[in-house]
């Protein structure tokens, strides 16, 4: 059974998918530079982290968020 799309479309555009996508990446390289303990690399995951929320929010500026102009929802079947 699949749950109903929500009628706002709620973080389903470009700018959120690009946000969590860099963010992921960031939680993953992070990660995986505790387990093997290397520090500096820990950082850029964390850098990668916050860059993601700025590219997230830049392009929802730039109107490629949910209520952009450049944003058209697509049909869920």
């Amino acid at each position: 059974m699949s749950a109903p799309a929500s009628p706002d479309h709620h973080g389903d555009s470009p700018a959120a998918w690009t946000a969590v996508v860099i963010m992921l990446v960031g939680f993953a390289v992070g990660t995986i530079a505790y387990w093997f303990a290397v520090v500096p690399v820990v950082f850029i995951g964390v850098a990668l982290i916050v860059i993601g929320l700025i590219v997230g929010i830049v392009m929802s500026k730039l109107g490629f968020g949910v209520n952009g102009p450049k944003y058209s929802p697509k049909a869920h079947s």
